[in-house]
């Protein structure tokens, strides 16, 4: 098989020659590796750069030998987009992207967002697919990661010291952890033998970019007839004359086959009265609104992260915030047990925390499935929900829901504020977003009076009583939620250690 490989060099800082005989079985090839990520979409991507933030030795293996070709709009939202300024990335990113209002995601139901949402990034982030990709897998890189494309995962082994990966020109690799972030037909996740419940498409939407022979006119005014009962269906300006296309499909067919431009016409045809003329597409595909989640995110050395732990219906726009998500979960739990500060079971609460965040948004997207349905029955509960949705407190938690900024983790009993993410506030230098560049944790101490002690080599520690805060301190994991609050050194020290391990002395 015809392998290219694509490197950086690593930071200066690097231990890129760390020794690798380290946890070495006889007769069992070296650790070249400490993991290796089967699928360099934003998941794999994202997870590797997070990764080599700590040090930690990446290999990403992606099967398709050039990136996407296709330019499909996806949608970036608020949670995803701390995360991205978290990491010194949002400014790049936005230059790519479209601001969009924080409205009408819920079922596609045009309301608009309320007024003085938690963060500091209330908006919509629309950016081609094959950009985004582009710039996280360039952020992984420059950080070190190793990505070698045209290489596809086809078997694997673990052991107690690791995982042996074999690539489908029976090349054989090493590494400590293997990570399936290879999509809804994970060969990961199925070599795994993990369970993927759920239920499969029972209808399925035709998408595409191409020009039309109509005036925009016409259109605007046959898509306001259409969507007041049919909303998967839309025509909508892409530049130069191009338009991206959505129109329910006749059946379900096989994913893998795409669409042709005659069966575009014939829909639109069935759909609106008229195929608008659409010709010369740029691009045809077809999603379905199959719904299944992993019943394991590990199985002993092998994990699962983003569409090879998940998969749900495109509505709401969720599906690669949540991967992005699950990437930067597990990247910082993953390099602290490489490096070997973990706690015994903070691994363990990359599913306990993350898994239920996928159960919620498979059912929020089952629910906003049944709303698009052009039954009476669904029709007079997307009536119902749509004033339910004039009360502030309604619109508030759906759009909460769907961005993700209203997520909160279980740490135990504690203020509300505990286990949720900590918005963007202004601190004395600058922004607090921009301290976590290095993914390391971070004290916030209004008191000026505690200190991070032994976990100074994980943990940052800013004095500020200035803080936009109502709490004495808080404690921040590397994903920006928030492990502990209180103003007492040894309660402190207790949640360092739940969080970071022993001390270093």
């Amino acid at each position: 098989m015809h392998s290219q490989q694509v490197t950086a060099e690593p930071p200066s800082n690097a231990r890129a020659e760390r020794d690798s005989t380290v946890g070495e079985v006889p007769g069992v090839l070296p650790l070249t590796f400490d993991v290796i990520i089967a699928g360099c979409g934003p998941t794999g991507a994202m997870l590797a750069a997070e990764l080599r933030l700590h040090d930690v030795r990446v290999l990403v293996l992606e099967k398709e030998t050039e990136p996407t070709s296709f330019v499909r709009i996806v949608g970036l939202h608020m949670r995803s987009l701390e995360l991205m300024a978290m990491r010194g990335l949002l400014d790049r990113i936005v230059q790519h992207g479209r601001q969009r209002p924080a409205g009408g995601f819920f079922a596609a139901i045009p309301k608009p967002a309320p007024k003085g949402l938690d963060s500091a990034y209330a908006y919509l982030l629309g950016i081609p697919q094959p950009v985004i990709e582009r710039l996280l897998e360039e952020h992984a890189l420059a950080l070190g990661a190793q990505v070698r494309r045209g290489c596809a995962v086809t078997g694997f082994e673990q052991d107690d010291h690791g995982v042996t990966v074999e690539l489908a020109d029976g090349q054989q690799l090493r590494s400590r952890y293997l990570i399936g972030c290879d999509g809804a037909r994970s060969t990961v996740r199925k070599l795994l033998g993990v369970g993927f419940p759920g239920e499969p498409s029972r209808t399925q939407t035709l998408m595409g970019e191409m020009e039309v022979g109509v005036p925009q006119e016409e259109i605007i005014a046959k898509m306001t007839e259409v969507r007041e009962t049919q909303q998967r269906f839309w025509l909508r300006p892409f530049g130069e004359g191009v338009y991206s296309v959505l129109v329910p499909a006749a059946g379900v067919s096989d994913r893998t086959e795409p669409p042709t431009l005659e069966d575009f016409r014939q829909q639109l045809r069935t759909i609106a009265g008229t195929d608008f003329g659409v010709h010369s597409p740029r691009w045809m595909s077809r999603f379905g609104d199959a719904t299944r989640l992993a019943e394991r995110y590990r199985v002993g050395r092998v994990l699962l992260a983003g569409d090879a732990a998940h998969i749900h219906p495109p509505i709401g726009g969720q599906g690669l915030n949540l991967g992005v998500q699950d990437a930067f979960n597990l990247g910082w739990k993953l390099a602290a047990q490489i490096r070997g500060w973990a706690p015994d079971t903070l691994l363990d609460t990359y599913q306990a925390e993350r898994h239920p965040v996928a159960e919620d948004v498979l059912d929020n997207t089952r629910a906003q499935t049944e709303l698009l349905s052009t039954e009476p029955g669904a029709q007079a509960v997307r009536r119902l929900l749509t004033e339910l949705m004039d009360f502030d407190e309604v619109n508030r938690h759906l759009i909460e829901k769907i961005t993700a900024i209203g997520i909160r983790y279980d740490f135990g009993e504690g203020p509300d504020l505990l286990g949720r993410r900590l918005r963007d506030i202004d601190v004395k230098q600058g922004h607090l977003y921009g301290l976590l560049h290095r993914g390391r944790g971070l004290l916030l101490d209004r008191t000026e009076r505690l200190t991070v002690g032994g976990w100074s080599d994980r943990v940052d520690h800013l004095a500020d009583p200035t803080a936009d805060l109502d709490v004495p301190c808080v404690l921040l994991r590397p994903d920006g939620h928030v492990a502990w609050i209180g103003d007492d050194q040894h309660d402190l020290d207790t949640h360092l250690s739940r969080w970071f391990g022993k001390p270093a002395n």
